[in-house]
């Protein structure tokens, strides 16, 4: 069985109206693409910080440009308030490479089980880190003004799985028994815990 690792036309904008599911977006007839199916506006604005974890991110994955689509690449922009933090989470589908565009901000991750470690490192303007493939890890803005930074991805689609609103918040509720056991605490704090989500 022959199969080529690259895609094998110039591009392939994503149809995001298709009704035809598979791994990705079906591409969109060569001859109707426009040169706004590669384009994105939006990235200088500052995002709304005013929240409970004082820092907003904006994705741009083939979602909110389809010119993405089969690339394997794509980029956010995270605002953060003094002291906002952009909360543990993973993506299941990339490496992150993140770029500190201004002020001071604290990034780790946390390796596997059983060792557990946290690698961490406060960042400034122009520093670079990288994020593995799948581990947790988290920003927080340890600076006195705000702080800006972009965030590139190795898939047009990473997604985000953060920690405490997937825990505590998924839909059904996880049993309180099971979170107790789990966090070894009190039912009633986990009952706090997902009141929140």
């Amino acid at each position: 069985m022959a199969s080529d690792p690259t895609p094998l036309q110039d591009f392939c904008v994503a149809d995001l109206s298709s009704p035809v599911l598979v791994n990705g977006f079906v591409c969109k007839d060569p001859k109707l693409v426009q040169v706004n199916d590669f384009l994105f506006s939006g990235l200088n604005l500052a995002g709304n910080t005013s929240n409970a974890v004082g820092s907003l991110v904006n994705h741009v994955t083939v979602a909110q440009l389809p010119g993405l689509n089969t690339l394997g690449i794509s980029i956010a922009r995270i605002d953060y308030a003094p002291m906002g933090v952009n909360a543990p989470h993973m993506h299941p589908r990339a490496t992150e490479i993140f770029t500190v565009l201004e002020g001071n901000l604290q990034v780790g991750f946390v390796t596997s089980n059983p060792e557990n470690r946290l690698i961490t490192k406060v960042l400034q303007k122009g520093d670079v880190f990288v994020f593995p493939k799948g581990l947790v890890h988290f920003q927080r803005n340890v600076g006195y003004g705000n702080a800006v930074a972009f965030a590139a991805l190795n898939s047009q689609n990473p997604g985000v799985i953060d920690i405490a609103s997937t825990v505590f918040g998924s839909k059904p509720a996880i049993s309180g028994d099971i979170l107790a056991k789990a966090f070894q605490v009190d039912k009633n704090v986990i009952a706090a815990l997902q009141s929140r989500f």
